[in-house]
């Protein structure tokens, strides 16, 4: 990459950092600020649920406006929207005001993901994608990594310190990006008039791309990984008794093997084997992680295993976004747009049934994860490879 490349992709690095570190920042302080103002458990639920909701609902848009109008005006716009979603939250003293809070801070991140992928695709090569949307995806790790802990921090400092330090950190951002990012966009897409539809006819319009199947399999991750989620802290403490300083490190530990894979590990796996063998190589490590969650005896066994469904993942999301990227040819923020959607879905839906399912069972989540990655791995070796495989090459591979 040139030295201009490295700046631009530093600087969308920065910009998802904070997008996906503005809402992990505020993880630690929801429980007291809940009860604060007289809420509990299904308030906590119902805010991480009407971000991603929003998120969903508006993707289509954010990606289509990608194209139509180009990236620069919907980075800067998802930047200001976050921003402001986070002073609402700092000035918040009802619950209705966190939630109307959640939902501008998912449309700020529908308008902003899907135009950051995007601006990649313009500004690298088709060897570079992959090393350039794993940059991106390891800033993301990061961010969900790092918030929860500088949010603790900050709350020494007062219960409402971190909304007010990443309001102003998500001002401060959108100046930056205001003044300084070019726009990447050489020839902006005319989108037809019937295609200025409602989000369920973009799904279906989808269903008709060559890219369809990543995105039918960054649902399933999603939601997986959302299910895997949602019941570990639960399952290490029913099962193996675990403390809460011991599921804090494994969370941790397992979002810092994420970042080093996406960072050194990732590009180098594409060039030597593909996108292709990547993507289904790595569908049965994961799968075979869901096994052995299964049957595993202890909380040291359970954590190498959750390490490993991490590391996976985590090489999995940017290849597939990758994928759709290279088969999308001129429609990069349509198919950024729908990538974003399809994973708000599994996002949404994964911690639904996980919570549902073990309250029946404590085992139930990961068999019913494993039984759905079986399924994904068919459908991935039975999908027209040689279709694929003829995207890939053109890729340099």
């Amino acid at each position: 990459m040139t030295s201009n490349q490295r700046k631009k992709l530093a600087l969308l690095m920065l910009n998802m950092f904070i997008a996906v570190g503005s809402f992990g920042i505020i993880i630690p302080i929801i429980p007291a600020y809940l009860k604060e103002i007289g809420q509990g458990g299904t308030a906590a639920g119902l805010i991480i649920a009407i971000f991603a909701f929003a998120q969903f609902l508006v993707s289509p848009i954010g990606g289509k406006w990608t194209d139509k109008y180009g990236r620069r005006p919907l980075i800067n716009i998802g930047l200001l929207t976050l921003a402001i979603s986070m002073f609402i939250f700092y000035f918040a003293d009802s619950i209705w005001l966190l939630y109307l809070s959640r939902a501008i801070g998912g449309i700020g991140c529908a308008f902003l993901i899907p135009a950051i992928f995007a601006y990649v695709a313009d500004i690298t090569t088709m060897d570079q994608r992959a090393k350039g949307n794993s940059f991106i995806s390891a800033s993301m790790s990061l961010g969900i990594v790092i918030g929860p802990g500088i949010g603790g921090f900050l709350a020494d400092f007062g219960l409402k310190t971190p909304l007010l330090v990443s309001a102003v950190v998500g001002l401060l951002a959108f100046v930056v990006s205001y003044f300084t990012l070019a726009e990447s966009q050489e020839e902006k897409v005319e989108i037809p008039q019937d295609e200025n539809s409602s989000m369920v006819k973009d799904i279906i319009l989808s269903v008709k791309k060559p890219f369809f199947i990543p995105l039918i399999i960054t649902l399933i991750m999603s939601f997986g990984l959302m299910s895997y989620e949602t019941v570990l802290g639960l399952y290490v403490d029913d099962k193996f008794g675990a403390t809460p300083q011991e599921i804090a490190f494994m969370v941790t530990s397992t979002g810092l093997v994420g970042v080093i894979m996406q960072l050194f590990v990732v590009d180098r796996l594409v060039k030597a084997i593909g996108e292709v063998n990547v993507l289904k190589l790595f569908l049965i490590v994961t799968a075979s992680g869901f096994f052995l969650s299964i049957i595993a005896g202890s909380y040291t066994m359970f954590f190498a295993i959750s390490l490993l469904i991490f590391l996976a993942t985590s090489i999995l999301r940017p290849v597939l976004t990758t994928l759709i990227s290279k088969m999308a040819g001129n429609e990069q923020g349509f198919a950024m747009g729908m990538n974003n959607a399809y994973m708000s879905i599994g996002n949404i839906m994964g911690p639904l049934l996980a919570g549902a399912l073990y309250d029946i069972d404590i085992l139930y989540p990961f068999i019913a994860g494993l039984i759905i990655l079986i399924f994904t791995i068919m459908l991935t070796f039975m999908w027209k490879g040689i279709k694929i495989q003829k995207a890939a090459l053109k890729g340099g591979h």
